[in-house]
């Protein structure tokens, strides 16, 4: 029998246990000062997340992807994080993949029982045709779900790289990964509701592991966006004002840098700065491996 009285996540907060006696605002008060605690649980651990990301980063340089791996709230956080990726970075939607316990329609409604069968796990990594070059990322926040163990196991057993994100100090997740990240938040404001406190953390977790592995690949210039896939009008806009911003022109020059460069925004900078051609400022980028501040840096 499972014992929740051992699990952090599951146990009842002093601070909320009369939140349906107070008044609207006093209760946004009480779950505003329990949000507050979460950005320093996961300021604890910023030496394990950068150690994640420079697994994630070396794996995925030599041809690997990242995969996110969840039940509930925990997928679902995956899947989010997974799903940005493609238009804020220019990357393949194969590059990164969030899987859920109980598939597609576990997104939009829960799948009951599905989280508690680790073979499931195996077999959706399998269709996925996950294999030794890659990186799985098991996200529960109790840190035990039977899903994420069995994925964790099974990417063992390939010899890929496995990290585990939860958010208790006993999770049982971390026997199953190279890399425990653990962001203790503590009980919930609602006993056990993880979608909270421990779902936030989950959450600036995957932005830092996603963000910064991008940066380290090269798809960021600056803080700029440079390898934004132009695929809607908004993003279209940022483009040219992303150019304009790394180079101080006009928005005519970066429109027409834009059209040189058909569409991409880091070799319209590129164009732009260097009078280049699309070829030649192909060949640069390709030989800075995608950076454009070493590309430019090589040219001078």
């Amino acid at each position: 029998m499972l014992d929740l009285q051992k699990i952090s996540t599951e146990g009842r907060n002093p601070a909320s246990a009369h939140i349906d006696e107070q008044t609207t605002l006093e209760m946004l008060h009480i779950i505003n000062a329990e949000d507050k605690q979460v950005a320093l649980a996961v300021g604890k651990i910023l030496p394990s997340i950068a150690e994640a990301v420079d697994v994630i980063t070396k794996r995925l340089a030599q041809g690997g992807r990242l995969f996110y791996l969840g039940a509930g709230t925990s997928g679902r956080l995956g899947i989010l994080d997974a799903s940005e990726c493609p238009p804020t970075y220019g990357v393949s939607s194969e590059l990164v993949q969030g899987v859920i316990a109980g598939g597609m329609p576990a997104i939009f409604k829960a799948q009951e029982g599905a989280e508690d069968n680790p073979d499931l796990a195996l077999q959706d990594l399998a269709e996925r045709k996950f294999s030794a070059k890659d990186v799985l990322v098991g996200i529960a926040a109790s840190g035990r779900t039977p899903y994420v163990i069995g994925g964790l196991q099974y990417a063992r057993k390939l010899g890929a790289a496995t990290i585990a994100l939860a958010c208790s100090a006993q999770a049982v997740l971390a026997d199953y990964a190279d890399i425990a990240l653990l962001p203790v938040t503590g009980a919930e404001v609602v006993t056990g509701s993880t979608r909270m406190k421990a779902g936030t953390a989950q959450k600036l977790v995957l932005n830092m592991l996603s963000t910064a592995t991008m940066i380290k690949l090269g798809k960021v210039y600056g803080n700029l966006m440079v390898d934004v896939k132009t695929s809607n009008a908004k993003l279209e806009e940022r483009a040219r004002r992303i150019v304009m911003e790394a180079t101080g022109c006009s928005r005519e020059e970066s429109i027409a840098a834009l059209q040189e460069a058909r569409g991409n925004a880091k070799l319209a900078i590129y164009i732009h700065l260097t009078g280049a051609g699309y070829v030649q400022g192909q060949a640069a980028l390709a030989k800075a491996d995608g950076h454009l501040g070493r590309a430019l840096r090589i040219r001078e």
